[in-house]
């Protein structure tokens, strides 16, 4: 509890103060004198009325000061505020995803599975960003437009897929279709998180130059190179991932890339990504002044409206 303008307590003795500047000026007035037996005064309950109006009065203007002077309590906000952040996964869901090479839990589990997880739980702990999902294999397709939904989005990740969208890898399509959602976002941030294991084999266009395009338009990209194999040390692995495309993706955008074997390093890329793009979740809380002045003054008035009516004569 605190007061936002404490220096108005000074006025608390200005009645007192008045009353000791500004004496009360007598007034002659015509009189009648009754003897006394015909009208006997009521000395007690005169002085008790006059004692309780005034200690009402006195009560309404202590009120009204500290109503003035901003009583106010801190709280804090539940809600996490947004980030101006708008972050879209473009996930890959070709044939190569269903390759089981990862370990989750000591079970060996299809790349799929273990970037479901990962994803998923990276997505559901970004409350205050919007986020969007963008799936592509020979095609791609908007899954979820970027809301602040993102346990629904988080939701739409466990359940996606492989073949809904052909067995193809079009990275270049998903970074396109991903980019043309986020131009028409007013958001400061925009981010394309670009998860795939494979070679742009079903692309209408370079992804490098798709990726340049985004960055024109001021949106980063980071992309995540799934696979125990790439082609730049095994060539001749079937299902290694592009790792030298991915790099390509990620540089022409102003991103970063990570290398991921294992599931671990899934887990290492999402704390990463929250270094790169902070989570609003982690921002201390958001404080504020709860004001409490109406209080108060709401009982002072009712005892100003008190003192109106005793001291208001009723005839009967």
């Amino acid at each position: 509890m605190s007061l936002a303008v404490p220096y108005l307590l000074a006025l608390l003795p200005l009645p007192l103060l008045l009353r000791w500047l500004l004496p009360v000026k007598g007034q002659n007035r015509m009189a009648l004198l009754v003897p006394e037996h015909l009208f006997p005064p009521d000395a007690a309950g005169g002085q008790a009325w006059h004692q309780g109006v005034s200690v009402t009065l006195v009560a309404a203007w202590v009120l009204l000061v500290a109503a003035l002077s901003g009583p106010q309590v801190e709280r804090v906000a539940s809600a996490v505020p947004a980030s101006g952040r708008d972050i879209i996964l473009t996930l890959d869901l070709s044939g190569s995803m269903e390759k089981e090479d990862f370990l989750l839990d000591g079970q060996p589990v299809s790349r799929l599975e273990a970037v479901k997880r990962t994803a998923a739980n990276f997505v559901a702990n970004r409350t205050g960003d919007r986020i969007g999902l963008v799936i592509f294999g020979a095609r791609a397709y908007v899954a979820a437009p970027p809301s602040f939904d993102v346990a629904a989005v988080a939701e739409t990740i466990e359940e996606a897929q492989i073949g809904i969208s052909g067995r193809g890898t079009a990275i270049s399509d998903g970074l396109g279709l991903a980019t043309r959602r986020l131009l028409t976002s007013d958001a400061p941030s925009r981010v394309i998180i670009l998860l795939s294991d494979g070679v742009d084999t079903s692309g209408s266009v370079p992804a490098a130059d798709a990726a340049r395009l985004a960055a024109g338009h001021g949106i980063r990209i980071h992309s995540i190179a799934l696979g125990p194999d790439d082609l730049e040390t095994q060539p001749a692995s079937r299902d290694a991932v592009d790792v030298a495309t991915l790099r390509a993706i990620a540089e022409a955008a102003n991103g970063q890339m990570f290398r991921v074997r294992t599931t671990g390093d899934l887990d290492a890329v999402a704390e990463a990504l929250d270094q790169l793009e902070p989570n609003p979740a982690d921002r201390p809380p958001l404080r504020y002044w709860q004001p409490l002045w109406f209080w108060p003054a709401a009982v002072a008035a009712l005892l100003l409206l008190l003192a109106l009516f005793r001291g208001r004569p009723w005839k009967t």
